[in-house]
C-alpha cells in the first residue's frame, strides 16, 4: 500500500543536465532508482491545485509564514474518470512538512472538491484524511486554479527508505482546460535543461550527502512549483496590461 501519511524535511537544489548527469551518477553508490524507474527512465507526475478565486492560499504560502496549507489532486500519468489519483492536503510548519492524502478515483475526487461532499467510503480510502480534507473544504471557497505536470527520476537510499531525492524536469503549467485527463500539455516553467532536486528526510541528511553536495558546490533553494508559477502569472499579466497601456 502506498504511503498516505509523510512527515518530512524538504530541500530543493537548482542546477543545469551537466551537474545533473555528474551528481545523479554519484548518487547510484548509495541509492537506488525506485520501482518505477527501474522499469522507465523517468514518469510523469501531474498535479492540479486548488485555490480560491482570489489565490488566498498561494498567496499566503509566498508571504513565508510558520505555518501554510495547500489542496491538490495529484495522478501518475495522465488518468482517465475511473484512474486512481491521490487527493492531498500540504502543510508545511516551521519547515517540516506533512502531507496526508487519500486515494480516490478521479470522479470522486472532482465530486468531492467541488461540493464539499465526501465520496461513499470504499475500501480503498482513508477515512480519517477524508474527513480532514472536508474540514478543509469547508474553510475555502476553492476551485481548479493551476495544472502542473513534469517528468521524474527517483531514487531511495539502499540502506534507509527515509531517504529519498527526486529530480524534476520539464516542468509545465496552465491555468485553462483544467482537466487532469486532458493531457500533459502547458507553456513550460523553467528554462530547458534545468533540473529541481528535491532532497527529502525525516530528519538530517547523511554526513556522505552532505559532502557530496558541497562538492558539487549545490546549495539549498527556495522553489515552489505552484509559487513560482503563481509569480510567472503575476509578471505575464503586467507585461501585458503595460502593452495595452502603451499601445
Amino acid at each position: 500500500m502506498a504511503i498516505e501519511v509523510f512527515n518530512r524535511y524538504e530541500n530543493k537544489y537548482l542546477f543545469d543536465t551537466t551537474a545533473y548527469h555528474q551528481l545523479y551518477n554519484e548518487l547510484l553508490e548509495y541509492m537506488e532508482p525506485d520501482d518505477y524507474n527501474k522499469q522507465h527512465e523517468f514518469y510523469s507526475i501531474t498535479n492540479l491545485y486548488y485555490d480560491t478565486p482570489s489565490n488566498t492560499l498561494i498567496r499566503n504560502s509566498l508571504s513565508k509564514p510558520k505555518y501554510k496549507e495547500k489542496l491538490r489532486l495529484r495522478a501518475y500519468g495522465v488518468p482517465n474518470e475511473d484512474s486512481k489519483v491521490y487527493l492531498e492536503i500540504k502543510k508545511k510548519v516551521f519547515g517540516l512538512v506533512n502531507k496526508r492524502r487519500t486515494p480516490l478515483r478521479l470522479h470522486e475526487a472532482y465530486d468531492f472538491v467541488r461540493t464539499g461532499n465526501p465520496p461513499e467510503y470504499k475500501d480503498y480510502m482513508n477515512k480519517q484524511v477524508i474527513e480532514e480534507i472536508k474540514y478543509f473544504l469547508s474553510c475555502y471557497d476553492l476551485k481548479p486554479m493551476v495544472y502542473l505536470s513534469y517528468d521524474r527520476k527517483a531514487l531511495f537510499c539502499k540502506n534507509n527508505r527515509d531517504l529519498r531525492i527526486t529530480f524534476d524536469t520539464n516542468i509545465r503549467s496552465r491555468r485553462y482546460d483544467l482537466k487532469m485527463e486532458h493531457g500533459t500539455h502547458g507553456e513550460l516553467l523553467m528554462e530547458p535543461g534545468q533540473w529541481l532536486m528535491e532532497v527529502k528526510a525525516e530528519k538530517t541528511i547523511p554526513v556522505w550527502l552532505s559532502k557530496m553536495l558541497s562538492e558539487h558546490q549545490m546549495y539549498r533553494t527556495s522553489f515552489s512549483k505552484y509559487g513560482n508559477e503563481y509569480k510567472k502569472m503575476l509578471r505575464n499579466s503586467k507585461v501585458e496590461s503595460e502593452s495595452v497601456l502603451y499601445a
